[in-house]
């Protein structure tokens, strides 16, 4: 007969082994969840504390209102003391009004001396040395174009030695229509330049090709045997355009006929 081998029972009063050095709670959940509440309550009751103990912050005082000092009213504490500072003074003499600054700046400007009039003066010089500079570089930058002029003291004449002969001729003999008239009566030489430029200018940039230049004969005299200024004008139109700013834009210029002036104006036949 075969033997029956019997099993051996697990003693329940053995401890349970220990797995990697954990142990079970004890108590089991009920006795963690009470742990987890002491804990709270610690750090609570810990964050109270703290919290009484922090000093209060005390609110900041209102800004205060500035004092308002009350105006003396005691005169003669003022009036001592401008006399105390006032002591020793001495008054100038003949100084017994004040000059105003109005009349200072007139009576200098009325001084010959004074530097507002050298400086006006300086700047008149300047500006007509840039004026007869500027003409002189006109002179030469104008294409280096030359005039042949004649004056026999009645009639004058003047072409371009790049204009034809015959545009002179025509001239000479009134052939070509007047676009434009200029009259220069009454003018002075610095005016009656200046106008004339700018008449030429004007004229020949609309491309009109003969104007008619009046400047009078200057038979007339005035007082003490100066000849009257259309004898200026007369005796400087030949020079202004051949010579100066004028010239770049004359072709040619001859006296005009008697029905258009004579003596006393010039024909004027422009560039084009």
């Amino acid at each position: 007969m075969s033997k029956k081998r019997h099993k051996k029972k697990p003693d329940d009063d053995k401890p349970l082994p220990q797995f990697g050095g954990f142990k079970p709670l004890a108590g089991g959940l009920e006795g963690f969840k009470a742990k987890l509440d002491a804990e709270k309550a610690e750090k609570a009751e810990k964050a109270e504390k703290a919290e009484k103990a922090r000093p209060e912050k005390k609110p900041a005082p209102p800004p205060r209102a500035p004092e308002r000092r009350e105006p003396s009213n005691d005169a003669g504490d003022d009036e001592m003391s401008f006399h105390r500072m006032m002591s020793g003074v001495t008054p100038l003499e003949g100084k017994a009004s004040r000059v105003a600054v109005s009349q200072i700046t007139a009576e200098e400007q009325a001084r010959p001396g004074s530097l507002r009039s050298k400086a006006a003066d300086v700047q008149a010089r300047a500006r007509a040395d840039a004026e007869k500079a500027l003409e002189h570089l006109h002179a030469l930058v104008d294409d280096g174009a030359r005039f042949e002029v004649s004056d026999d003291g009645k009639r004058v004449e003047g072409r371009r030695l790049d204009a034809p002969p015959e545009l002179l001729r025509k001239l000479r003999r009134g052939l070509l229509p007047v676009d434009g008239r200029l009259d220069l009566h009454g003018l002075s030489a610095g005016a009656a330049r200046e106008k004339l430029v700018e008449f030429l200018r004007a004229m020949r940039s609309r491309g009109e090709r003969c104007v008619l230049v009046i400047h009078g004969k200057g038979t007339h005299s005035a007082p003490g045997g100066i000849s009257h200024e259309g004898g200026v004008l007369r005796g400087e139109i030949a020079a202004w355009l051949s010579q100066g700013k004028a010239r770049e834009h004359v072709a040619a210029f001859a006296t005009a006929s008697p029905h258009d002036g004579g003596e006393g104006a010039v024909y004027v036949a422009l560039r084009r």
